[in-house]
């Protein structure tokens, strides 16, 4: 049986279910983000449990389907920006059509619906999120990230990124880096 659990976007919170299921001695087999398969079903008051435990570290259990599909979308976006170790070429609507054999139409109005704003922001907003996180770690530049999270240019990166940070990628790079700096000296 798979329980569906809302706000799972983090080895973080993977290792917060996994701690809860084990105090509950709930078996389980394979955490992945936004789903646990258990053993067994469980037991109204073992559901009520870990339905507590779980909202005390800030996930949920979902119990409809709508919003589980909705968690679907957003695990499934998470996993390609963040974790994917393969440059993104791929066609986002595609990809979750074919994954969650549903029509992107509908996925797209009722992500729409539900969250207040598309599957695309959602995607550009995460993607903005990921450049964020490369340019911190200083691993790689801004054509090289470009690529990675595949923007057809370092300007058409640079532009998203100013709209969603208000701030050039380069210009965040130097806060940062400069905030870093700061927090040394002061230690």
């Amino acid at each position: 049986m798979k329980i569906y659990i809302k706000y799972m976007v983090s080895m973080r919170c993977k290792l917060a279910v996994k701690a809860e299921l084990e105090k509950l001695n709930i078996p389980f087999g394979i955490i992945e983000l936004g789903e646990v398969a258990v053993a067994d079903s469980l037991t109204e008051k073992q559901y009520d449990d870990l339905k507590r435990g779980l909202l005390r570290t800030g996930l949920e259990l979902m119990d409809d389907k709508k919003t589980q599909l909705i968690e679907k979308i957003k695990t499934i976006v998470i996993e390609m920006i963040h974790y994917s170790e393969e440059p993104l070429k791929i066609n986002f609507s595609v990809f979750l059509s074919e994954q969650l054999t549903c029509e992107y139409t509908y996925l797209s109005q009722l992500f729409s619906q539900a969250t207040g704003t598309t599957i695309e922001q959602y995607i550009i907003t995460q993607k903005i999120e990921r450049a964020k996180e490369l340019l911190l770690y200083n691993e790689f530049n801004l054509t090289e990230i470009s690529y990675i999270l595949n923007y057809s240019s370092v300007a058409h990166l640079s532009s998203q990124f100013k709209k969603i940070t208000g701030l050039t990628p380069t210009f965040f790079k130097y806060l940062k880096k400069d905030k870093h700096k700061i927090m040394l000296e002061e230690a």
